[in-house]
């Protein structure tokens, strides 16, 4: 026997990636083919639009604006980042029964594995049928369980390939850069930026994950012994570097970011040994989430300490931001493929006979030569609330990673990179 016949609703939330549409028209393709779904609706922006009744009939879409929709990055029915209340949980299970809902699907990262648990638990609560399957969507890659998440593939390559110009660019003009990427509490995606090595003495020469306990003198003396080596010196620095590191805290502890501690200045005159006492007030979410990209203080205040502290010429600092999420020129072929794998497994999940309600999530398949995956579900408890952190292990010096290790990991997510050139017996 299938699952029980009634009608379906999936949304979209948190931050968008260049694939998650993928996902979205993944699971109306393979919603069509089975007759247990009647309705299919798409909330605008995500468990907002469901607490306001506001949704788009799915299975009325033509083909074309579905493949439309697919190849378009960001969220098609728009994302929205709410933490909902009990109630609001409530009001939003009692419209899905009043709209027959028997299939909710809601793609998004860990905090929204969190509000599909606590739906399903209402359901579960007056054994109701309601079949809720979590789509694992995240850049930062930090869900736990999963190999890697739908997302992270196209932002990494972003990042690999932003590198791959800096890379050139300081080599050919000599300086400072430093480049701030994404990422509160993992470090997945800075260390993409690894994948622009192709030669002896390319960048990033250093790389700042948020796991690492980050201090400014250590700092500074790494970038002092990259000039003195090589002239010059790319770095790479994760928005989410604490001094603490976050590699062995647990999911209620509130790291104190440098972002947060260089928020307040207006001016970055320094030193006054760095003036890290000037915090200012600092944008949360309402899953109190630490609101650390939009803003270019960090790479500033960084790129004004080796300034005024090493006396460095030509010291420049971006912020990679937004761009690196939905970047459409950036999209992994891995990515956009396992994007959609997720959208139409979940509703074959969904639709089987003895289906509990939980999380989709990626496994490689080993011992094939080439790499390929498979999708699993795992407990929605399992997904909620914690992160995955970067392994540890691939952390070396507090300044880098093992260049095989995650190679071997990122890779195939990201897909070949354009190769750039060197002159034979190059001197510099």
């Amino acid at each position: 026997m299938p699952g029980p016949r009634g009608n379906a609703v999936i949304g979209q939330s948190g931050g968008p990636t260049a694939v998650i549409n993928r996902s979205f028209v993944g699971a109306i393709i393979e919603a069509r083919k089975h007759t247990e779904i009647e309705e299919f609706w798409g909330a605008l922006h995500g468990i907002q639009g469901m607490l306001e009744d506001q949704y788009v009939p799915l299975f009325k879409q033509p083909s074309f604006v579905l493949d439309q929709i697919a190849r378009t990055p960001a969220a098609a029915l728009g994302s929205v980042r709410k933490k909902p209340s009990q109630e609001e949980c409530r009001r939003i299970f009692e419209s899905f029964k009043k709209r027959s809902v028997r299939y909710f699907f809601y793609i998004g990262g860990n905090d929204s594995a969190e509000t599909a648990h606590v739906i399903n638990d209402f359901a579960q609560d007056e054994s109701y049928d309601l079949r809720v399957v979590h789509i694992p969507k995240t850049i930062d890659n930090d869900l736990l369980v999963t190999d890697h998440c739908p997302g992270y593939g196209s932002a990494a390559r972003y990042v690999a390939c932003a590198f791959l110009g800096d890379k050139e660019d300081n080599r050919a003009l000599k300086g400072v850069k430093i480049n701030i990427c994404m990422g509160r509490n993992a470090g997945f995606l800075t260390a993409a930026s690894t994948l622009a090595r192709q030669y002896p003495k390319d960048g990033p020469h250093l790389v700042y994950l948020p796991e690492a306990p980050f201090d400014l003198d250590r700092f500074l003396g790494d970038v002092d012994g990259v000039i003195r080596e090589y002239g010059r010196a790319l770095i790479a620095v994760s928005e989410g570097i604490n001094v603490e590191g976050n590699a062995n805290v647990g999911p209620d502890a509130k790291p104190t970011y440098w972002s947060q501690t260089f928020s307040g200045w207006v001016s970055v005159d320094l030193p006054e040994k760095y003036r890290g006492e000037e915090s200012g007030k600092v944008e949360t979410d309402s899953h109190g989430n630490v609101q650390l990209s939009g803003s270019g203080t960090l790479g500033d205040v960084l790129a004004a300490l080796v300034t005024s502290s090493l006396g460095a010429k030509r010291v420049r600092a971006d912020t990679l931001g937004y761009p690196q999420r939905s970047f459409p020129l950036s999209v992994s072929e891995t990515d956009a493929r396992e994007a959609q794998m997720v959208g139409v497994d979940a509703i074959l999940a969904a639709t089987q006979a003895n289906f509990d309600s939980g999380s989709l999530a990626i496994r490689r398949i080993e011992g094939l030569g080439e790499y390929r995956s498979e999708t699993f579900i795992t407990p929605l408890t399992s997904v909620q609330r914690q992160t995955k952190r970067f392994p540890t292990e691939w952390i070396q010096d507090g300044n880098n990673v093992d260049e095989r290790l995650f190679r071997t990991y990122a890779e195939p997510l990201v897909g070949e990179l354009p190769m750039t050139g060197r002159f034979v017996q190059a001197v510099y």
